[in-house]
């Protein structure tokens, strides 16, 4: 999985939640490399996007501030191709979710042939966060990420590009709001659990406990967002 796009996903739900208040001073690009375990250059080139976006302000000498644009920011991923992204907002919650109930479980086999240990260690970072997050935007980026490090470990670009795709399709504003709602803490505890029963299952090589585990995760999410 691009690390830009990770960085970029988890900075702009930080912001979004506020973690950082308008006029802030964010950590320094070689804080962000040691935190994100990625290049100086990575950093700097996402920081420049969003400073051209004016999510973010830099003065020379002195930092990089939020501004209030960030906080009002409501597409916590990077922009795509403009054809993919009238698709994914053409998406209903429970069009998605059918997609995801086909798809999902379908490359476990792929992914279990495939994946190396650098993607193994992805899906435990992206557990990580969102474990650690502090609000539900950035949990469900996270949560998001997860999904799609599992797809990027099929190491096929035509199923990366798709998981991509409903990736994004997950931050319209629907969506949001019904996760929103939906997300008790119980529930939450209970997303971060599958999660990591799911990771065990694709480390161990496990497709029949893996596809198992996945399809149930799904049909839990389907019930808790759409009640069927």
């Amino acid at each position: 999985m691009d690390s830009s796009y990770l960085f970029r996903a988890s900075l702009l739900a930080e912001l979004h939640s506020g973690q950082w208040q308008i006029g802030e001073r964010l950590p320094t690009e070689r804080e962000f490399g040691l935190k994100y375990q990625i290049s100086r250059s990575t950093v700097r080139k996402v920081l420049a996007d969003m400073k051209a976006q004016g999510l973010i302000e830099q003065t020379v000498g002195s930092g990089t501030y939020a501004t209030e644009k960030a906080k009002a920011f409501t597409g916590p991923h990077p922009a795509k191709p403009a054809a993919a992204s009238g698709l994914a907002w053409q998406t209903s919650p429970a069009e998605l979710m059918e997609a995801r109930m086909a798809l999902e479980p379908a490359i476990i086999e792929m992914v279990i042939g495939h994946a190396t240990p650098a993607d193994f260690a992805q899906m435990a970072r992206c557990c990580d966060h969102a474990e650690a997050a502090t609000s539900v935007e950035e949990f469900e980026v996270w949560d998001g990420l997860f999904h799609e490090a599992i797809a990027s470990a099929a190491h096929n670009s035509f199923v990366a590009s798709l998981f991509k795709l409903m990736n994004q399709a997950r931050a319209q504003g629907e969506w949001g709001m019904l996760k929103k709602r939906s997300l008790t803490p119980e529930r939450r505890l209970a997303y971060q659990a599958q999660h990591r029963a799911l990771l065990a299952a694709i480390q161990a090589r496990d497709p029949l406990q893996a596809k198992e585990l996945a399809t149930d995760h799904l049909r839990h999410v389907r019930r808790n967002l759409l009640n069927h």
